[in-house]
């Protein structure tokens, strides 16, 4: 990843929080690395260097700073829409997968070797993945030192070390101080919720249109799986240890984000799930400035910036709904997907209240009667759960892009419209225009855009790379 220096140093010199989290400052007369954002006073010139991300500034002997907290600034756009090897990487790797399965187990899920993995993240990131995992341990394990009751020992297990001298020694070296000192003499002090519960902000890059959001998903909300009340999102999630639920509401500058967790190891994988269900990470002036340039497009930019792209903390849920909901309404669609997760509900443990969507082995194992939709309907669905269990469909963060998109047409009802969606929701692809969506067409004509699906798609070419973003104004136009 190629830093130009005057560039990064103008940015800093103007504190400019859109750089936040795109590349970190390193101090070398202090030894310490900042946000782009960070209020302490501009370093000269020829102590100042520049790092792709926080894993390559520890690597260089750095520590994190303590008053602008870089490890807790938004994740860089680019890793979060690109479709290459080193962007699924940093999913999987903020997911977790590194923590779990070891470095072999992340090569494996995309499918090249260990020793082509660490090169390419090397040459983008200026570290390996061992490295980049380290730096989110660090991240999780201030968050639970911070914010939660649990002992230094218990800490450090849940944020994946593999031994308390691990911890112990990684805290050391990344804030400059012992996890004692972290805590600040907060030692145990209760956790708001009970036991399990954590509270935190999530970062983000303004504007931030929190209303679209929130509209967006309420919409969409299924009755025992997720609602939205008081400005709220709550729903239930399956993590790689447990259930779970969260509750997300904007505030000003973050998103607080409460969660009741089974497994506290499951607090990383919990928190970027998150942020890529509300599009966190994204960099909403770069997107904008780019639909602000037509003139169809431009009121409702100026009218309501920094829309987002929902996207699904679940890929498989987010298919079975797209396939649900085709040919019928949304309502319609609700009311049948219901009857399927009483159907498949199972006492996974969860916490009371909002459990997670069925597996896609459990819905594979539900009775005909549990779907209510034509026979033909049904078998796609289950086609996709197969898919699924046998591993040869990946619809989660770290998925390929155009081999999931060419094994999802392949199945028996799955269309262009349908792969388009995933690709958009569940991948996280920016650049999809859904120009035979119903609801796109209507929101292209309320705009006095061309509503024919192939005059709008050509028309569609001058938002790229952020189409997606598009088709979401169209919807809401709609």
């Amino acid at each position: 990843m190629e830093l130009d220096f005057e560039r990064c140093y103008r940015a800093v010199d103007s504190r400019d929080p859109r750089f936040d989290g795109w590349f970190y400052t390193g101090v070398t007369s202090t030894g310490i690395y900042c946000r782009p954002s960070c209020p302490a006073t501009t370093p000269k010139r020829q102590n100042v260097r520049f790092f792709p991300s926080a894993a390559a500034a520890q690597g260089a002997g750095l520590r994190a700073c303590r008053r602008c907290r870089p490890d807790a600034a938004p994740g860089s756009p680019q890793w979060d829409v690109r479709a290459d090897l080193v962007g699924r990487a940093m999913r999987l790797i903020a997911d977790g997968v590194v923590d779990r399965d070891g470095v072999p187990g992340l090569a494996t899920r995309l499918g090249y070797t260990e020793r082509h993995l660490h090169r390419m993240l090397q040459a983008e990131l200026g570290a390996g993945p061992l490295a980049l995992a380290r730096a989110q341990r660090a991240q999780t394990a201030r968050i639970l030192v911070e914010t939660t009751g649990l002992g230094l020992a218990e800490v450090a297990f849940a944020a994946g070390f593999g031994s308390v001298r691990q911890f112990n020694d990684t805290v050391r070296e990344v804030f400059g101080v012992t996890p004692s000192e972290l805590r600040g003499g907060r030692s145990g002090w209760p956790t708001a919720g009970g036991a399990g519960t954590i509270t935190l902000r999530l970062a983000y890059r303004p504007p931030l249109h929190a209303d679209a959001l929130l509209d967006f998903l309420a919409l969409r909300a299924l009755p025992g799986i997720e609602e939205v009340r008081d400005r709220t999102y709550h729903r239930g999630l399956r993590l790689p240890h447990g259930p779970g639920t969260v509750a997300l509401t904007p505030a000003g500058g973050h998103v607080a984000a409460t969660l009741r967790l089974a497994d506290m190891r499951d607090v990383a994988p919990a928190v970027a799930r998150c942020r890529r269900l509300l599009d966190l990470d994204a960099d909403p002036v770069a997107v904008d400035a780019v639909l602000a340039d037509d003139p169809a497009l431009a009121p409702a930019v100026a009218a309501e910036p920094g829309v987002r792209l929902p996207h699904a903390v679940d890929g498989f849920e987010t298919a079975v709904r797209a396939v649900t909901t085709q040919q019928i309404s949304l309502r319609s669609a609700r009311t049948t997907l219901t009857h399927l997760i009483a159907a498949t509900r199972s006492d996974d443990g969860a916490p009371v209240g909002l459990r997670a969507f069925p597996s896609a082995a459990e819905v594979l194992a539900a009775p005909d009667p549990a779907f209510r939709m034509p026979g033909a309907r049904r078998e796609t669905i289950r086609a996709l759960a197969r898919a699924v269990v046998d591993g040869e469909l990946d619809l989660d963060a770290g998925g390929d892009r155009e081999e999931a998109a060419r094994r999802l047409v392949a199945l028996p009802g799955v269309g262009p419209w349908t792969a388009g969606y995933l690709a958009m929701r569940a991948l996280g692809d920016p650049d999809v225009i859904l120009a035979t969506d119903l609801g796109v067409r209507r929101g292209a004509a309320a705009l006095g855009l061309p509503d024919d699906p192939k005059t709008l798609t050509a028309y569609a070419d001058r938002w790229r790379p952020w189409r997606s973003y598009a088709t979401i104004r169209l919807w809401r136009a709609a």
